[in-house]
């Protein structure tokens, strides 16, 4: 039996207001109009100029920032600060709150590998995770990279890859010490000391995506090198002990429309490169058994096609949308002939059952399976084709696939989660079907799942399609409308967004919230066709989805309109913030964290990071006139009006190379300049940070906790009708 500590006890609501004291006076941003003239349109923007001209060295060094933007978002903070003021106490106690939810000296179920176990844990009060190992059969624990110690005196730190090299002898690893993801690799020496080699020794390269792989003689590892846009765009191959400067490039893109991706496949024999955009991919394999391989394609790129692979003996298994196979399918072929003509199928395709990802084993290829929005893992034998499932009882949950450093096993490793129910890891015997619990997320405040309870509901929208949404609520939670809401939704690229566990979000549920994620179309939640039914000229039913959805969560009785508060980050960021120009009564506030707003012109300026890779998600508005008008009637920056906007908290990252920092920036200045109420229209710009906010797993509690304050004055005001 779970022990309730009084911390998990139903809380008040609390009483503050969001009211502008007219003591506290927003900033005044200059007006400087611009004009330009496309397709026959005039496109005016009265605050372009907050656009950087030299935002590519602002990335890479924020100091570089013209001072007079610098005053712009300065002076943005300290309004944010003003307004926000009143719910410092209770931003402090959603952060103790939040924080006692963390087991501080967690750790990772150790992953065997030879003669060593490898995980990550956490010490406590620590920020980030250190990297170590101990032996296979025991012994002492030796730590391989403490993040703490390397994160001393940097504003920002977060590791992106950890590995150590085949022969357990080195461990190369990657950091960003800026936000704007670009990675320095450095090389570190396991046996005299754990010591970093000394650069002059030249084991050190700037401006990477972070990824590694090695060779399986660890006499060399591949990496990704970015451009000067900051993109993913050479593979490198880097021997120990030499300089950078002179490491063969073993495959480039000219094309900046890809993205590029390097990855070891799970059988540990090919090094994966992946380029694709959002309608193609083409993977290439590098023998890592060989210094000098030359990468070999698999099936060039053809328009349509999108495929995943795998290495398995002497074939290759194959995850493809080929043949018209709109929710996948998996097929072999041989090592020594992968092209498409030789592609067999292994698991058909069946329409409604969309193949999220597959690993292969020795004796068993396994998939997980979406089916209306909820996963479930089907196993199957390689040499007779038998299949069976591992099943699972919750109404709405979650399933992920952990990563394995040993490919000879049969041992499956998989996580369960429900939004009621905390992260669960499991060992799964594929032969004996036997299921071993390894690890249950501990809540050391206390956590009893009984005492909520998660639902599935179903919207309908406009055209008749069935909207999945998933909640969490307190039992006993009265059906009269009078609860808040928030409500979260992403819908793009494909991205499920899973009903997981989020112990976060007890700070509200607990305060009598209902949590609701709208599974709109632009997400592959109910298969490929939901995807591609929310982007390109399909965009708006993302939008509409998540309105409906938000208007059956009051026809239903959730709650009602005025109740909601709409949560949304970068692409979701885009779709809180349509919706409310959409549709503004029904949102007590709105939480845009790094939202992807200022989409027309973001898709007009090619230098961008991702804007050319982006043009087959939304359009290309400089060449496709439809395209043009479609984005133009969307954009949320463009199509804010006079109307009574709800309070609105948006959020940004100066060194953000994905949604650069002028795009919220510019936002909620047009938005103070429109709206019709007297409701504060704030942002809050990371000044040492990017996309992910700051880096430390303690430092993001305070940014939630922002966030879940404002989230709660909002519904406030609305109470006492101010």
């Amino acid at each position: 039996m779970v022990r309730i500590r009084p911390a998990q006890e139903s809380k008040a609501m609390p009483k503050l207001s969001l009211a502008v004291s007219s003591k506290v006076n927003p900033p005044a941003t200059t007006k400087r109009p611009s004009c330009r003239t496309l397709h026959g349109a005039t496109l005016k923007d009265d605050y372009a100029w907050l656009k950087a001209d030299n935002w590519p060295e602002v990335l890479r060094n924020p100091q570089c920032l013209e001072a007079s933007i610098l005053a712009v978002l300065k002076g943005e903070n300290a309004y944010a600060r003003a307004v926000l003021a009143p719910s410092k106490s209770l931003r402090a106690r959603l952060f103790k709150e939040m924080k006692g939810r963390i087991l501080e000296n967690d750790s990772e179920v150790p992953l065997p590998d030879g003669p060593w176990l490898y995980y990550s844990r956490f010490e406590e009060g620590g920020e980030h995770p250190l990297f170590c190992r101990v032996g296979r059969n025991g012994g002492d624990e030796e730590v391989l990279l403490n993040g703490d110690t390397e994160a001393r005196g940097k504003n920002f730190f977060e590791i992106g890859q950890a590995k150590h090299a085949p022969d357990h002898k080195a461990l190369a690893w990657s950091a960003d010490c800026s936000g704007s993801e670009l990675h320095t690799i450095v090389v570190r020496d396991l046996i005299a000391g754990r010591k970093d080699l000394d650069p002059q020794d030249h084991d050190l390269i700037q401006e990477t995506d972070g990824s590694l792989v090695w060779l399986l003689d660890s006499s060399a590892f591949y990496y990704v090198r970015c451009d000067a846009q900051l993109r993913p765009a050479e593979v490198f191959r880097h021997r120990i002990g030499c300089d950078p400067t002179t490491d063969e490039r073993v495959f480039a893109t000219q094309n900046p429309g890809l993205f590029l991706q390097l990855r070891r496949c799970q059988s540990g024999r090919f090094a994966v490169i992946k380029t694709d955009d959002h309608d193609s991919s083409e993977v290439h394999l590098l023998d890592l058994s060989d210094i000098g391989a030359k990468p070999s394609v698999v099936e060039p790129r053809s328009p349509g096609l999108r495929y995943d692979v795998e290495h398995h003996g002497d074939r290759l298994f194959i995850r493809t949308n080929a043949d018209k196979a709109e929710d996948f399918k998996i097929v072999s072929a041989p090592l020594s002939d992968p092209q498409q003509s030789s592609w067999t199928d292994e698991v058909p395709h069946r329409l409604g059952h969309m193949i999220a990802s597959f690993a292969v084993f020795p004796a068993h290829l396994v998939r997980i399976e979406r089916v209306a929005g909820l996963p479930r893992i089907i196993v199957r034998s390689i040499e007779t084709g038998e299949e069976y499932s591992i099943a699972f009882e919750e109404e709405a949950y979650s399933l992920g696939l952990e990563e394995r450093l040993e490919y000879d096993t049969g041992i499956l490793r998989f996580m369960y989660s429900s939004m009621a129910t905390p992260w669960e890891t499991y060992d799964f015997n594929l032969t004996t079907r036997e299921r071993k619990l390894r690890k249950r997320q501990v809540i050391p405040s206390g956590h009893d799942p009984s005492r909520y309870e998660t639902r599935r509901l179903f919207a309908t929208a406009e055209d008749g399609e069935q909207v999945p949404i998933s909640l969490l609520f307190r039992k006993g939670l009265r059906l009269d409308q009078t609860a808040p809401l928030l409500l979260y939704g992403y819908g793009a690229y494909g991205t499920h967004v899973p009903a997981s566990f989020s112990a976060n979000r007890l700070s509200l549920v607990d305060r009598g919230y209902v949590y609701a994620i709208a599974h709109v179309r632009g997400g592959a939640d109910k298969g490929w066709h939901w995807y591609t039914d929310g982007k390109l000229n399909k965009k708006r039913n993302s939008f509409l989805d998540f309105v409906c959805a938000a208007r059956h969560l009051v026809d239903t009785g959730f709650t009602t309109a005025g109740r909601i508060v709409a949560s949304g980050c970068s692409a979701g960021g885009m779709l809180v913030a349509a919706a409310v120009n959409l549709a503004p009564e029904l949102f007590a506030g709105v939480i845009a964290d790094v939202p992807f707003v200022d989409v027309l012109n973001t898709m007009l300026d090619p230098s961008l990071p991702l804007t050319p890779p982006e043009w087959l998600e939304w359009g290309n508005p400089i060449t496709d006139i439809t395209a043009f008008r479609e984005i133009r009637s969307y954009s949320p920056y463009d199509n804010i009006e006079a109307k009574p906007y709800p309070p609105i908290l948006a959020l940004g990252g100066l060194t953000d190379p994905r949604v650069t920092y002028w795009e919220p920036l510019k936002w909620i200045t047009k938005l103070r300049e429109f709206t019709a109420s007297q409701h504060p229209v704030l942002l809050v710009t990371n000044m040492s940070a990017g996309h992910g906010g700051v880096s430390g797993r303690f430092d993001h509690l305070r940014e939630l906790a922002l966030q879940y304050a404002f989230a709660l004055a909002c519904i406030n005001r609305k109470t006492r009708g101010n």
